[in-house]
């Protein structure tokens, strides 16, 4: 499960922009994470820079872009980009080594669609992302803050829907997934709330995983052990 964003968010959930918003998370690389880092960052990542991107020019061409938002160690980002060569992939993470387990897959799968930004996906929404670019935001899996207290650091909340529903074009879909029940009710009265968005599940809460989210290890383990998975999918209309 990934660390998306340290971001802290005050009782309101609004974020809090006068305090350090992130730790980049260096933590300890393997050999094989340092060497895909130093061979693969020229052509994959992207510094962080606070000025929108020129995604033609990032890729070479013009596609729909998909963003995922805490990618761990981006096993299933790779595959989701493996499988749709016709798109555009972002990945954002702020743990070092799951950057570098990244690239160093996606290097071995052949992946040229992909780039990736170690960096606090707060700011990358705010300053990178054009808005009205993006054809999908993919947050799957993000830290739960199960405590009630801490239920104020989860990252969605009206705001971050709002700052989505900028980057989505008309028809783009933000799409969550949590293995907390609790979270997944939490997502669903934020996004009940927001501006601008329609669910696309038929009956107003969830939907089933669609084909191009992987089943990851952990999800499958679970599921044979009875846990559940919720995705959520809205669509921007306005």
């Amino acid at each position: 499960m990934s660390d998306v964003t340290t971001a802290e968010f005050n009782e309101e959930g609004k974020y809090l922009r006068k305090v350090k918003s992130f730790v980049l998370r260096e933590g300890r690389l393997t050999k094989g994470q340092a060497q895909a880092l130093e061979e693969n960052w020229p052509t994959m990542g992207l510094e962080y820079s606070p000025e929108p991107l020129d995604l033609a020019k990032v890729f070479g061409r013009e596609a729909d872009t998909v963003v995922e938002i805490g990618f761990g160690m981006g096993a299933s980002l790779v595959e989701m980009a493996k499988a749709a060569p016709e798109l555009n992939f972002i990945g954002i993470e702020v743990h070092k080594p799951g950057v570098g387990a990244c690239l160093s897959s996606a290097a071995e799968a052949g992946v040229t669609n992909l780039r990736v930004y170690h960096h606090d996906a707060v700011e990358v929404l705010d300053h990178c992302i054009p808005n009205g670019s993006l054809a999908r935001l993919q947050l799957f899996f993000p830290d739960p803050w199960h405590k009630k207290r801490h239920h104020k650091r989860r990252i969605v909340q009206a705001e971050f829907a709002e700052r989505v529903r900028h980057c989505l074009k008309i028809g783009g879909v933000l799409h969550m997934a949590t293995d907390w029940e609790n979270y997944s009710e939490h997502m669903l009265e934020v996004m009940n709330q927001a501006a601008g968005y329609k669910n696309q599940s038929a009956d107003g809460t969830v939907v089933p995983r669609p084909d191009y989210r992987p089943l990851t290890k952990f999800e499958a383990r679970g599921q044979r052990l009875g846990h559940g998975v919720w995705d959520l999918m809205f669509e921007r209309v306005e």
